[in-house]
């Protein structure tokens, strides 16, 4: 069995915050904080970073949601997501 990640440990933490200790309550904001820090860490070449940094203006995403959000329609564009099928005579509810 896995030892429990930062984010079962937390919400732990939270249910019994009466319990934990200050240096074990310190413990573990410092690794939610670390974790928060290093978890949007996908740098790219100053040009695609400035063309990023545009769309996701006229987007009005966050530049990591818009790096989801490419990534996600270039997986639906290539098929790496299953493609539902429609046969000819099932219902599609006025949309297709």
């Amino acid at each position: 069995m896995s030892p429990p990640d930062t984010a079962t440990r937390l919400e732990d933490a939270a249910d019994r915050i009466a319990d934990i200790s200050r240096a074990d309550l310190q413990i573990m904001l410092r690794r939610a904080a670390l974790r928060l820090r290093n978890a949007g860490a996908v740098s790219m070449e100053d040009d695609v970073e400035e063309a990023l940094r545009d769309l996701a203006g006229e987007l009005g995403m966050t530049r990591n949601d818009t790096i989801r959000f490419i990534v996600r329609e270039w997986m639906e564009m290539n098929t790496y997501f299953p493609v539902h099928t429609l046969d000819e005579d099932g219902e599609v509810d006025g949309t297709a």
